[in-house]
């Protein structure tokens, strides 16, 4: 028999028994991150996830009950959900680890969504569902932020992590060759000065079935220093798997070999705890703080399926204006809170800003889920909205008036609101004018109907409505044959509209603003206030409608830019479809190849914005139109709309994320001015210097309108021409946007409003005659003007609470934000509607700082300020606050000042208790 000497170093089997670690290891602890990444959608449908959540979760506690030392981390909490409904056993055993430590949930975010596109209120649905969902099962919230796949982050997420209970945050990318992080371990830093200890993933957030030898050392090449604590993933991943036993195994011989240092079984907190110790102790440089968004990594997908990002800007809009009527009617009328099914919407927004899905990178059948489960969202939502306004126009005061027909216009913002609706009617085939309650006439004008049939009677028209802040008011339509009760008086001039006999170019003048579309190029070469003698548009040069070949991926994978050369769209038609006493609307159409593109410049009574909606009828393949926005600005500064805030990006043609409006503000002539675009559909921006190459351009701003890849194409996967493939966004699509022109600079537009009302429309109900608690105008809350202070601060949610006031009865949440960014402190007053009033609060804010408030209805309870998942903020909430008394017997039933914030008193909603 052969002699055998001591082995120096383990086998790969079986697992290693009592071997000392070599004193030569180096002196660092790899933290071992066990995880199983599970792409809820991507190339497989959302169904085939639940399944694999199951079995990838059954996987883990296999290996917890083979292995006494490993730990398993778990983000994503739909998954959790998912398990709880389909599999009760697995899910106790679940429980038991998470009691046992060895079970750690992180993230607190309902899925890992794009962290780019969703709103603000959006990422705090996540963590409102995901943390609340962490502590009703299993007794704790998760302590650590986890995105480990999106594309990018957005500069807000370190306050939101730290509103939600979170201190620590990891994720992928932007990779090293992707950004400037020269470190894994820095400080980020929001606007408003909340602070976050964050860890880039080197390399990967999984790895192979085998040993871990590859991904250890590809994680410890882009790391950095060598000493000290450090955080490498491992587990099958993607469609779900998880660790494997060859992962553990090797985990437990290379830390016995001392191949990489000490390596342990960990989890995100325990290493974030133990580097905030090395980090106490150290006698090094401080981490590096990071002030800036984490930007970022395949920019195709903020353009990429224009559908799915209408589909969850019209969801999000929906939802959150369901819940502020909610609240009103709870508030206000003692009506029960929708709570369970509003929890339901939200659900389906937040699992549908995956960040597969939300950026269009999913395979095509995959959307006709998602199309439906936003609808549900919507459909929920448009319920609750018509019921609520139904059950408050059922208690106005409307006197009979056989010769008109009442119609009740609801305003779901914080503020006052002068718009144009449009709406349809039956009854009167020689056309409307329309009245407001006291009976004066306001601007109105005939449109073109949506029914297309040969019935005389159905009919349309837009019409001026004036509303005070989340508040209704009354409308009467009246037949065109009688004669008005009061002449139309208005201080506005009504607009003009000027065909030029030589050119051919049309101009629309208001009094306030002069545009002017020229004939050959179907784009503005005008856009001037009128009061203030600035034309940001005059002399600007370059393409409006641009097409360029796009042979890129669906994710656009080492894309910089789309704003490269391309052909401009023909002009086919210059035309005058409108023209009265409230608006003028020219329309140009154009087309390319198969593909045509309509675009109605409408100019109302009144306005300081040219409004335009689009229609594009896209054939094209491998293409891209691009919407281009050429301006005078010297000296360009861009500015981008992110979740509850703002940015300054380079004017440097990179193609970057943002949310409803760009701008690009500096010198015309010598004075400050710019140009704001809104928009209600659109995320993909880019903001581009002047150029000659090939041609004379002027500074100008992108919206990537529509694009046309194959589904799903990664790169370097080549297309075969013997299959057949399928191109996103043919057919026809809509949306809006608006030019505002401004002087001064971007703050001047007031963009955060006029985004709000782009994309979030009042809503106009018929109603019959009938008598009513209510007056005829009324408002159920606003923030006030600003009492002190340089900055400016909205209303981001209106809401009922998650937990019933001790009494069993329900309160409301108010959300606010600071927009502007500015140093100093903002002070407002917001009033918050209860059942005999308002109670009102004055609350001071920091720049950037968002603050939220749980308003009982009984005036005896305290309001307090609350975290964004609802729980007590105690020692974390900054600045000032305070109640504003009010007198709770004051009738204010008939002050109907729309400057006031003041509105209808108590009444009675019968059976809808």
């Amino acid at each position: 028999m052969m002699n055998r000497a001591p082995e120096s170093n383990p086998s790969s089997r079986p697992t290693p028994g009592e071997f000392e670690r070599p004193s030569a290891a180096r002196d660092r602890t790899l933290h071992m991150i066990g995880n199983a990444h599970l792409d809820l959608v991507w190339l497989w449908p959302w169904q085939e996830a639940y399944q694999e959540a199951r079995a990838t979760f059954w996987s883990a506690i296999n290996r917890m009950d083979e292995y006494p030392d490993f730990v398993f981390t778990c983000d994503q909490i739909v998954l959790l959900a998912w398990i709880e409904e389909s599999d009760p056993i697995l899910f106790e055993r679940i429980r038991e680890r998470v009691a046992e430590g060895r079970w750690v949930n992180v993230g607190g975010w309902w899925v890992e969504p794009d962290c780019n596109i969703p709103t603000g209120e959006s990422f705090a649905r996540q963590g409102l569902l995901g943390q609340r969902y962490l502590q009703s099962r299993f007794g704790k919230p998760a302590p650590v932020g986890m995105n480990v796949d999106p594309f990018g982050h957005n500069g807000m997420i370190p306050q939101i992590l730290q509103l939600q209970g979170m201190d620590a945050y990891t994720f992928l990318r932007p990779g090293p060759h992707e950004s400037d992080l020269v470190e894994s371990a820095f400080w980020w830093e929001s606007p408003d000065g909340s602070r976050v200890l964050a860890w880039r993933i080197p390399y990967e957030y999984m790895s192979p079935a085998g040993p871990v030898a590859r991904q250890t050392e590809k994680a410890l090449g882009q790391i950095g220093s060598l000493s000290g604590h450090k955080m490498v993933f491992y587990g099958v991943g993607n469609h779900g798997g998880g660790p494997t036993i060859d992962n553990i195994e090797s985990i437990r011989r290379y830390d016995a070999m001392g191949s990489f240092g000490k390596m342990i079984f960990s989890s995100p907190p325990q290493f974030f705890a133990d580097l905030r110790a090395e980090i106490a102790e150290s006698s090094e440089p401080p981490l590096p703080v990071r002030k800036t968004e984490l930007q970022h990594h395949a920019p195709g997908c903020y353009s990429a399926h224009s559908g799915v990002k209408a589909w969850l800007r019209r969801a999000q809009s929906n939802v959150l204006v369901a819940e502020r009527w909610g609240a009103v009617a709870a508030q206000r009328f003692g009506i029960t809170y929708p709570r369970d099914d509003l929890t339901r919407a939200w659900e389906q927004v937040s699992l549908n800003q995956f960040h597969d899905i939300l950026p269009g990178s999913a395979i095509e059948s995959a959307y006709d889920d998602v199309r439906d489960q936003l609808g549900e969202a919507v459909a929920i939502s448009k319920r609750i909205i018509t019921r609520t306004h139904n059950a408050i126009a059922r208690q106005i005061q409307i006197d009979v008036d056989t010769a008109t027909q009442p119609v009740v216009v609801f305003n779901p913002h914080s503020w006052p609101l002068t718009t144009v609706i449009e709406l349809h009617y039956g009854g009167e085939p020689n056309g409307v004018f329309v009245v407001d309650e006291s009976g004066q006439r306001v601007p109105s004008q005939r449109v073109q109907s949506t029914a297309s049939t040969d019935d005389e009677m159905r009919g349309a028209s837009a019409f001026r409505v004036e509303v005070p802040p989340l508040g209704y008011r009354l409308y009467r339509l009246v037949g065109a044959l009688l004669e008005p009760r009061e002449p139309l008086v208005d201080a506005d001039p009504a607009p003009a509209v000027h065909v030029d006999p030589h050119s051919g170019s049309i101009t629309m003048d208001n009094g306030r603003l002069r545009a002017t579309v020229g004939a050959s190029t179907g784009w503005l070469t005008e856009l001037l206030l009128l009061d203030e003698g600035v034309d940001v548009i005059a002399g600007a040069t370059g393409d409006h409608a641009r097409i360029s070949q796009d042979p890129t991926d669906t994710w656009g994978h080492r894309v910089v830019s789309y704003a490269g050369p391309g052909v401009e769209m023909s002009v086919d038609r210059l035309v005058v479809v409108e023209e009265g006493p409230l608006r003028v609307r020219v329309r140009v159409e154009r087309s390319w190849g198969r593909s045509l593109l309509i675009e109605d410049f409408i100019l109302s009574r009144g306005s300081d914005s040219l409004e335009v909606r689009a229609e594009i009828d896209w054939r094209e393949k491998a293409h891209l139109l691009k919407l281009r926005f050429p301006t005078a600005v010297d000296n360009p500064v861009a500015t981008y709309e992110v979740p509850w805030g703002h940015v300054e990006r380079p004017v440097d043609g990179v193609e970057y994320p943002g949310q409803s409006w760009i701008d690009l503000s500096g010198t015309v002539g010598e004075r400050h001015a710019g140009l704001t675009v809104v928009n209600n559909a659109k995320h993909a921006y880019d903001a581009s210097p002047a150029s000659s190459m090939p041609r004379s351009e002027s500074p100008s701003m992108g919206i990537t309108a529509v694009r046309s890849p194959v589904y799903s194409w990664h790169d370097p996967r080549e297309l075969e021409d013997a299959n057949r493939f399928s191109y996103q966004d043919q057919g026809i699509q809509r949306f809006e946007y608006a030019l505002v022109p401004h002087l001064g600079g971007w703050e001047a537009s007031d963009p955060m409003r006029r985004a709000a009302e782009v994309g979030t429309k009042p809503r106009a109900m018929f109603e019959s005659f009938h008598d009513g608690a209510l007056p005829p105008v009324g408002s159920f809350g606003a923030v006030d003007s600003r009492v002190d202070g340089p900055g400016g601060v909205l209303v981001s949610a209106l809401k009922g609470s998650e937990d019933l006031a001790d009494d069993g009865t329900d309160s409301a949440v108010v959300r606010c934000y600071e927009w502007t960014g500015q140093p100093g402190t903002t002070t407002v007053r917001v009033q918050v509607p209860v059942l005999d009033g308002f109670r009102t609060i004055e609350a001071e804010f920091g720049p950037s700082q968002i603050r939220t408030f749980v308003v009982p209805n009984a005036r005896q309870a305290d309001i307090r300020e609350v975290d964004l998942v609802e729980w007590d903020i105690g020692t974390r909430a900054r600045g000032v606050w305070t109640e504003v008394p009010t007198a709770a017997a004051k009738d204010d039933s008939t002050n109907t000042s729309t400057d006031s914030g003041s509105g209808p008193g108590p009444a009675t909603l019968p059976g809808m208790r």
